[in-house]
């Protein structure tokens, strides 16, 4: 079995205690592992408290894990660190299980001076990094926070909620494709429904008829699929006051994407989350702001954004509505930018109401039970 080489690899010295029983070894030693994973292999590169990082090796998942549990058992330090991906934590865990401290950072282009890249060097890149962050560079890494496995289960709700909605969308722009290849004719919205493709079905010809068939069957159990998964969203804040407008499925979809409200520490990280901050590219006395860096959670920049429009029917007094409700008369790009800028003040004003810094009265909201209609751009029942 192959097996991760140090410099340092030489009899370790064991002291032993008055009782007899065997302590710590004598040197103790602290290993940093860049490692780049996938699916079969992870390649490491290691050092050695402060030597020089050997060549990356690539290891099975048990090899490093095995190799991991050995150095953590003669009593030396493990760190490691790996790109987020999409392999989830399954890893990490292993590797706390382990004994090892584990971080995950956020996907960054590792040599942006080099037209090269390779498993072995973004390992060794990581490597380098991990050391520097361990000394205390904290700029050197971007941690990202890891989920319980109830908050990643609650998130996946969503997203797959997200995923039917699509297929459900591509399944009916494939039944138009089809009818205007043949027939030279479209179908309306929804065409697959139960009392709307009856009547559609006799003006088609048999062919087309016989081929829309079973997309018919399978964008009616796509539909099926996402009412269950959206009561199963809305039952998460169903019994809770929200904003009207807002609605327990917007709700139950932003927070299931953000985990926990607790985790940001001011104002300023809810809007980065957001990925709504505009980019900038400024020098000495001149500052410039560009578009949005989109350097956050897209899920929740698309539902804060759609929340937005609703918000401002819905709630009059809302004070960021209030704010910028003469410029939103002007043109309409001007107004879509406004809409961009809300949105990281919706997230914001969430973040307060949610970890009580405000109630839901001082931002000028009205609350209602948890409602589908409200959510989905209805009026709400009297």
């Amino acid at each position: 079995m192959k097996s991760i080489t140090t410099q340092h690899d030489v009899p370790t010295t064991t002291v032993t205690s008055d009782a007899g029983k065997p302590a710590l070894p004598a040197a103790c030693h602290r290993f940093a592992l860049g490692l780049d994973v996938d699916l079969n292999y992870c390649v490491t590169a290691l050092q050695c408290d402060h030597g020089a990082i050997k060549p990356a090796q690539k290891l099975t998942r048990p090899q490093l894990l095995k190799w991991v549990r050995e150095q953590v058992a003669a009593g030396h330090q493990v760190h490691t660190v790996y790109e987020a991906c999409g392999f989830g934590y399954t890893l990490h865990e292993a590797l706390v299980t382990a004994g090892a401290q584990s971080l995950i950072t956020t996907p960054v282009k590792l040599s942006p001076e080099r037209r090269r890249k390779n498993d072995r060097l973004d390992a060794r890149e990581l490597c380098v990094r991990l050391a520097r962050h361990l000394d205390g560079h904290a700029h050197e890494l971007r941690p990202i926070r890891i989920p319980t496995v109830a908050e990643r289960e609650r998130r996946e709700l969503g997203r797959q909620r997200d995923f039917w909605v699509r297929e459900v969308r591509r399944l009916e722009n494939h039944g138009r494709a089809l009818r205007l290849e043949f027939e030279h004719a479209t179908l309306p919205g929804n065409w697959a429904g139960p009392r709307v493709w009856p009547k559609l079905a006799g003006d088609c010809s048999a062919f087309v008829r016989e081929q829309l068939a079973p997309v018919v069957a399978q964008i009616r159990a796509a539909k099926a699929t996402i009412v269950q998964l959206t009561a199963r969203v809305e039952a998460t804040v169903k019994a809770e006051e929200v904003p009207t407008g807002l609605g327990a499925l917007t709700v139950g979809l932003v927070e299931g994407e953000v985990c926990s409200w607790q985790r940001f520490r001011g104002r300023k990280a809810v809007g980065s989350y957001t990925g709504c901050c505009p980019s900038e590219h400024s020098s000495g006395g001149v500052q410039r702001f560009g578009h949005i860096d989109r350097h956050g959670n897209a899920h929740v920049r698309t539902l804060l954004v759609e929340a937005v429009w609703r918000l401002l029917r819905w709630q009059p007094n809302w004070h960021a509505g209030v704010k910028y409700r003469a410029k939103l008369l002007h043109g309409q790009s001007l107004k879509k930018k406004l809409a961009v800028a809300l949105a990281r003040q919706l997230a914001i004003d969430l973040w307060r109401w949610r970890t009580g810094r405000c109630s839901a009265a001082d931002l000028g909201w009205t609350t209602e039970r948890g409602t589908r209609s409200a959510a989905c751009g209805m009026k709400p029942a009297a």
